[in-house]
């Protein structure tokens, strides 16, 4: 038979952390430079990342101490994955969610596998989807950069397009990078009126190259040009046809410039002959819930 002793171990290594008794590496964390002592085989143990930072090609020293800087964590996030790494534990309810994202982002770094996986699950498993709409922008363009942030990723995107609202009236919509955009775009439910989307695209557009005026009765030829260019690989997205005629007439014409010749013929047909056979594949509308169109921008 056999006996394991878990506890008793872990209260061991604890011991190790609180006591510093034995260590031989000093860890600086934080912009505040917090000092950390710790043991290097531990570490080692426990993160390829360390294994790799105290090989002998990196490993900085001094006084017969391993040196290990990290400004880029805040100490108190070090502080939580120290924990970890010695006794296998973590509490993230005492941070605020930006905090737990950076948290994400730290031991993604540092290569703590059962964390990242450990981190991804708290946010889906509790109501954090407030943390999404006080920064859509900004924490769908942090959480796109990491590849193994996969279902944080998913999670977040759900969210934006549930209530896209929030995303397009966010000041930094207009400095959305254009892949997340295309993305939002494709998406059949991203659940917002087709003629929001159009008119969001166009204030994104003009935020790509501040010297064209918003008035689009003032744009030049070259002006044009310049915008067709920038929002080229959007048009396709882009459901026209389930824009209102009146609608399009007013809001949409006025750039038929931006758009294929064939595509305004195309919608044109559509709506003034209703009852022709249809020779195009036209996309459906997105699973949405439609904001109201205000009939006095027509007037």
């Amino acid at each position: 038979m056999s006996y394991k002793f878990w506890e008793a171990a872990i209260n061991d290594y604890e011991k190790l952390l609180e006591t510093r008794e034995g260590s031989d590496v000093i860890i600086y964390a934080g912009e505040n430079k917090k000092e950390f002592r710790a043991h290097s085989a531990i570490l080692c143990a426990r993160s390829e990342y360390f294994r790799a930072a105290f090989s002998n090609n990196w490993a900085e020293k001094k006084d017969g101490m391993l040196i290990f800087k990290k400004p880029n964590v805040e100490s108190n996030l070090f502080q939580i994955i120290l924990r970890f790494i010695y006794c296998g534990d973590v509490n993230l309810t005492k941070l605020q969610c930006f905090e737990v994202l950076k948290l994400l982002i730290a031991v993604d770094e540092l290569d703590i596998q059962p964390l990242i996986s450990c981190i991804q699950k708290y946010f889906l498993t509790i109501n954090k989807s407030d943390f999404l709409y006080k920064d859509p922008i900004e924490i769908l363009e942090i959480v796109y950069q990491y590849e193994k942030f996969t279902d944080l990723w998913n999670f977040c995107f759900d969210i934006a397009c549930e209530k896209p609202e929030k995303l397009i009236n966010s000041d930094k919509f207009i400095n959305l990078k254009a892949p997340l955009l295309e993305m939002l775009l494709k998406r059949d439910d991203f659940a917002l009126d087709e003629i929001i989307i159009w008119e969001s695209l166009i204030k994104w557009g003009l935020a790509q190259n501040s010297t064209i005026p918003k008035d689009v009765k003032k744009w030049s030829k070259e002006q044009f040009t310049i915008m067709e260019s920038i929002l080229h690989g959007f048009i396709p997205l882009v459901r026209f046809h389930q824009i209102p005629s009146f609608v399009f007439f007013y809001k949409v014409l006025p750039y038929k410039k931006l758009l294929p010749k064939q595509l305004v013929y195309e919608i044109s047909e559509y709506h003034i002959v209703p009852d022709k056979k249809l020779t195009i594949n036209i996309q459906p509308p997105r699973k949405q819930k439609l904001l109201k169109f205000d009939s006095s921008l027509t007037q």
